[in-house]
């Protein structure tokens, strides 16, 4: 149930938007083995007078942040870093544009299924990757 947000200046078209969050979403799936339905993605888009990019680094600079269960292995989780760089550079990002930060809050931080804790419930998948 990772919650994906994509941080990026605006001037995208609606194509360009959905394809990099779909090349988010194959990612996942790919190395955290996330069933191919969880899909909670959203895009923030920010004037360039609003959303400063480091030095050297071009105008299709992203920050993809990601809030997932714990317990990855640090295989799959380089396996998701590597993974959302080669999708991402397929739709003509630069791979130094590409900031990745992964949050894993414990599971009792997570309200699901209607207001239960993630530890309390079935997730329905594993996360142990």
């Amino acid at each position: 149930m990772p919650v994906v947000r994509l941080v990026v200046r605006a001037g995208r078209t609606t194509d360009e938007k959905h394809a990099l969050l779909d090349g988010l979403h194959e990612a996942l799936v790919e190395a955290f083995r996330i069933p191919d339905d969880d899909r909670t993605q959203r895009i923030d888009e920010y004037p360039s007078e609003d959303f400063e990019i480091p030095p050297g680094r071009s105008e299709k600079y992203m920050l993809v942040e990601i809030t997932a269960f714990p317990g990855r292995s640090f295989e799959a989780k380089r396996n998701l870093y590597r993974a959302i760089t080669r999708k991402l550079v397929a739709l003509g990002v630069p791979a130094l544009d590409i900031l990745i930060v992964l949050n894993e809050p414990a599971l009792e931080n997570w309200g699901v299924r209607g207001g239960f804790a993630a530890s309390e419930v079935d997730i329905g998948f594993d996360i142990q990757v």
